[in-house]
């Protein structure tokens, strides 16, 4: 647990989040609850409406039923229906050889008589926009009826919803009805409200549905803005005051706590420390042994197994099998030499006996000595190396070093390809002088690559993207390549693959052509 004192800053800085953090959630409360109010609201105003609606088309078709007999206008039972409804403007009604005054009417008769029921007539603008009015038409035998309708007068203002929230200065709704997507018409604001200065910001809430009745396909447009007043500012006040002084002083208390904690803290750290640095040494020395010593045993077991084949043909193949116990041998030497190297890093003041000194050693036939270990490993992939390897060049290095490196190279290298097909597997290897003091080998292939989220761990001691690896090639490399002058980095190949870039000094004198490999 790190008990290191804290600077101020930073309970403040926890106590505004917490104080953010509150506040949000009781904004996030208070906007649910003033949604829910207001789409109550909303929804109260769309089912009256709705409900006058539903009522205007029983009132025509009971005067479609009913059939009131011919008589003077003034006198007929329809026209005593403004009286009963305050909403009902004019009745019209067309009998036997008559005709409707507009063809707007007309074509809502044809309509109402096409879907079987009352039909709107499409009102204009200043009608229904400015005036408020509209006109339903209901056909029948032998006569068919219109009602005029006032929309100020549908719902009476007793029973209208016209606030969120009681009291005078609660922000008022605004509604409007708006005709089949055409004309749209305001209801009025409650009584003393001041259209130019209602308020603005806070919650803003909407609502958008259509009347419940095919005849008068009117949508309720229903807006509300709380207004910046409407916010819940006393709670939000409290929340900010509770989680600043709570953390705070929660920070005083921790202080001295703290200081006292921090003095064990640092002994117990230093002691893990030292412990796990010892480990991890041990490891990776242990692992390091195993890593190197696997290639020349590797070599030894498949050279001596090739040569007991060899032996036991018929007749046996004895200058062949010769040749698989001499490669043996060497390998077992190279092992002999990788261990003595291994043996100076664990004890730096002893010399490693039989270690080459950093000599001139030709470039072109060290790389064909490493492929030549690895023959088996390039039949089985079908690999045909490309070489570009002038036989000029020459570097100053160790030559057990210098194989070491071009080994675990060329090794990854084809381990790289193994899961790309066969036809697509390519291996270049090409080396050029840059500049008079330095040679530069790029080993390309053409596998899968390396993420770019994993390439800043490719020389990390232990970092494979490989099962069953231990993930101390690239590492050693780059320590074997650093000790000799030189340095390895990666770089990605295109189309697709992975670039390795051995740079390394220049020899200074004529190279040595032998293998790295003493037989």
């Amino acid at each position: 647990m790190n008990t290191r004192l804290q600077p101020p800053w930073r309970p403040l800085a926890a106590g505004l989040g917490l104080a953010l953090l509150g506040s949000a959630l009781l904004l996030l409360r208070d906007h649910a609850t003033q949604r829910e109010a207001f789409e109550a609201q909303a929804r109260i105003a769309h089912r009256l409406l709705s409900q006058q609606a539903v009522q205007h088309e029983a009132i025509l078709g009971s005067l479609v039923l009913l059939q009131a007999g011919d008589g003077p206008v003034a006198t007929r039972p329809e026209q005593r229906l403004s009286a009963l409804f305050g909403q009902i403007v004019s009745v019209d009604r067309r009998g036997p050889g008559e005709a409707w005054p507009e063809v707007t009417w007309v074509e809502a008769e044809a309509r109402a008589r096409r879907d079987g029921h009352a039909a709107l007539v499409t009102p204009s603008a200043d009608e229904f926009g400015r005036a408020g009015r509209f006109r339903i038409v209901q056909p029948g035998h032998p006569h068919s009826y219109a009602l005029q309708i006032a929309l100020a007068r549908m719902v009476p203002r007793t029973e209208w919803p016209e606030r969120v929230g009681h009291g005078p200065d609660a922000a008022p709704l605004r509604m409007a009805l708006q005709a089949d997507g055409g004309a749209s018409w305001s209801l009025p604001l409650p009584p003393g409200t001041d259209a130019a200065r209602l308020p603005g910001g806070g919650w803003s809430f909407a609502f958008h549905k259509r009347l419940a009745t095919a005849s008068q396909p009117f949508d309720l447009v229903v807006r509300w803005d709380s207004g910046w007043a409407g916010w819940p500012w006393g709670g939000l006040l409290a929340v900010w005051l509770l989680s600043l002084g709570g953390v705070l002083g929660l920070w005083t208390l921790r202080r001295d706590w703290q200081a006292q904690a921090e003095r064990q803290r640092r002994a117990e750290a230093q002691l893990r420390i030292g412990q796990a640095a010892r480990l991890n040494a041990l490891g990776e020395r242990a692992a390091g042994i195993a890593h190197e010593l696997n290639q020349p045993l590797t070599a030894v077991l498949a050279s001596t197994q090739a040569a007991d084949r060899l032996l036991a043909e018929d007749p046996p193949e004895l200058e062949t099998a010769r040749s698989a116990m001499q490669q043996a041998v060497r390998q077992a030497r190279r092992a002999s030499e990788v261990l003595q190297r291994l043996r100076a890093l664990v004890q730096p003041g002893e010399e490693a006996a039989g270690a080459d000194e950093p000599a001139a050693v030709a470039l072109a036939p060290a790389v064909r000595q490493a492929l030549d270990l690895l023959s088996t490993e390039l039949e089985r992939l079908a690999v045909q190396p490309a070489l570009d390897l002038p036989d000029t060049l020459a570097l100053q290095a160790d030559a057990v070093t210098l194989e070491q490196i071009l080994h675990n190279l060329l090794s990854n290298a084809l381990q790289a390809m193994t899961q790309v097909p066969v036809a697509e597997r390519r291996l270049v290897i090409a080396a050029h002088a840059r500049g008079p003091d330095a040679i530069e080998l790029r080993v390309t292939d053409q596998g899968l690559g390396v993420p770019e989220a994993r390439r800043a761990q490719l020389f990390e001691p232990f970092f494979t993207t490989r099962d069953g690896r231990l993930g101390l090639g690239l590492s050693l490399c780059e320590t074997l390549a650093a000790s000799a002058g030189g340095s390895l980095h990666f770089e990605p190949a295109e189309p697709r693959g992975a670039v390795f870039v051995l740079r390394m000094p220049a020899a200074v004198q004529a190279p040595v052509r032998r293998s790295t490999t003493r037989g």
